[in-house]
This record gives structure tokens, sequence and C-alpha cells, in this order.
């Protein structure tokens, strides 16, 4: 196969600003595959400093990935997946374009979805959510009016001012389901102290509450939360799930932390071995 990439840049309409910060511009990476048969797969890298990432980082990593993919089957993707991850640890959003091309062009090959190469049924799609990241007041209202048409509105905390983050929210959206994510930005005691809050304020889960590597944080929030709690930076690959169980209640999936589709896919299984809920989320 032929490994090609090409460097984009998103202008999203507003910033996308969460506890550790934002940008109001982003640049991705989108592979393609191309086989003998001038069959294309196309796959994305979405990049984030958080987990060391960077477009430079991601085209560096393809350049040592392109000989594998070279001469490699398509169909292999255990073997593949695995070469990869020996030649080059983490960098899971350019693994996971890799992944994502792979199964795109197997799946023209097939002439299938890849939900059906996988033997899922269509039909219960999960509802998705809509992000409010962190804004002044009048933003928040603005951009609550324009996500009219989802169902579920996901907050982003992390602030001096969450409470009024969420009454502003709920105020412009009484009717609205609503989650929140404080993205690691918060101590235990204090989460649990939210949760009363949240709870009054008829939220629905609140996500990572506390730092990435504090499970027993999560477990003490867990314990004392009126609210579901699950674990978004704490949850990165199929072997952090085991070691979260019993600390939450469910894991937020990205290609862009787990590497590949395939691991996403052993993570749900994973998950739902020990009783977890599965929320599906992505980098922009």
């Amino acid at each position: 196969m032929k490994l090609s990439h090409q460097t984009i840049e998103l202008n999203p309409t507003h910033p996308f600003v969460i506890a550790r910060g934002g940008y109001a511009h982003h640049r991705n990476v989108i592979v393609r595959l191309t086989d003998d048969d001038g069959i294309e797969g196309f796959g994305e890298a979405a990049p984030n400093r958080y987990y060391g990432e960077s477009v430079s980082t991601v085209i560096a990593a393809l350049g040592q990935f392109r000989p594998i993919l070279e001469r490699a089957d398509p169909f292999s993707l255990e073997s593949i997946e695995a070469h990869l991850n020996r030649v080059l640890r983490g960098n899971a959003s350019a693994k996971s374009a890799i992944s994502g091309a792979l199964h795109d062009l197997i799946g023209k090959k097939l002439g299938l979805p890849v939900y059906k190469m996988w033997g899922l049924d269509a039909t219960p799609t999960p509802e998705s959510s809509f992000t409010i990241a962190i804004a002044e007041n009048d933003e928040l209202e603005r951009r609550v009016a324009e996500a009219r048409q989802y169902p579920i509105l996901k907050i982003k905390l992390g602030t001096d001012r969450d409470t009024e983050i969420v009454r502003i929210i709920r105020n412009a959206a009484p009717q609205k389901r609503l989650r929140v994510d404080a993205n690691a930005a918060w101590t235990a005691k204090h989460a649990v102290r939210m949760s009363d809050f949240l709870a009054d304020h008829e939220i629905e889960i609140l996500e990572q509450p506390v730092p990435a590597n504090d499970i027993e944080g999560l477990r003490f929030v867990r314990n004392r939360s009126k609210l579901p709690v699950f674990a978004d930076e704490s949850c990165l690959v199929a072997t952090d799930v085991a070691k979260l169980a019993g600390a939450v209640d469910g894991i937020n999936i990205k290609l862009a932390k787990c590497g590949s589709l395939r691991e996403a896919l052993r993570m749900v299984h994973a998950a739902r071995a020990l009783d977890m809920q599965v929320m599906a989320g992505c980098m922009i």
C-alpha cells in the first residue's frame, strides 16, 4: 500500500476552551492508503498536546510506519497494529489515522461499511451530545441557542465559576439533558461537593472530575456522588479498563487516545464485561 498524508486546518465557529485551555484553530492530518488496485482508504489524526502529540509528531510517526504499510496486506489488521506498536510507543492519533484508513480501504474492497463487517446493528444508534466549551456568560447563552437541535449538552467545567456556568445553561435549556466534564480539574472532595449541586440541577453524568492518575479519587467520588461518574483521561486503552472497575460507572473511548478501531472495540467489550457503561468521544 502507498501511504500519503495532508495537513488541514480547522477553524471552528467558536474557540474550544476547556479547563486546560484551548485554541481558536486546530491542525489535523488526513491519511490516505492506496492499494495496488487503486482503492483508497482515508483516516484522520487529531493530535492533542495533552497526550504529547502534534502535527509534527504525527508526520514523523507516519514516516516510520510507511515501510510497514508498503509491504502489508490491508486485511492483516492485528499484525499491522502490533507492528506499529513495536516500532513506536504512544502516538495514538497517528495510529488511529492508519487504523481508520485500513478499515475504510477494506470496507470499500468488500462493499461493506465497518459496522456490518463487525456484525453490528445500526438501528439503536446512541444519541450524540453537543459540547458547550468554557466561555463568557452571554456567549454561553448564544451557544446553547445554536445547539437547539441537539438533545443532550455536555458542559465543560473546571473554572472558578462552575456553578454559575451550570445555572446559566440550565436556565437557557430547562428541558435539555445535561452532562458535565471537569477535564481532571477538581479535587475529589470538591467533586463530591459539586455533585450535590449538579444533582439539584438535573445533571446526568459527571465526567473525569479528578486528575487522570487519581484512581482512588475517582472511587472516592463515585462512592459519594449522586451522579454516575465516567473516566476519560484516566482510561486510554483496554488495559486501563480493569483498573477502573469499581471506581467509575463508565468510560469515554476516543480513537485519538486508544490508537485504533480494534482497540476501541476491545475497550467496549472489557467495559461491558465489568458492567460499566460506554461513551464514545472524539478530539477536534
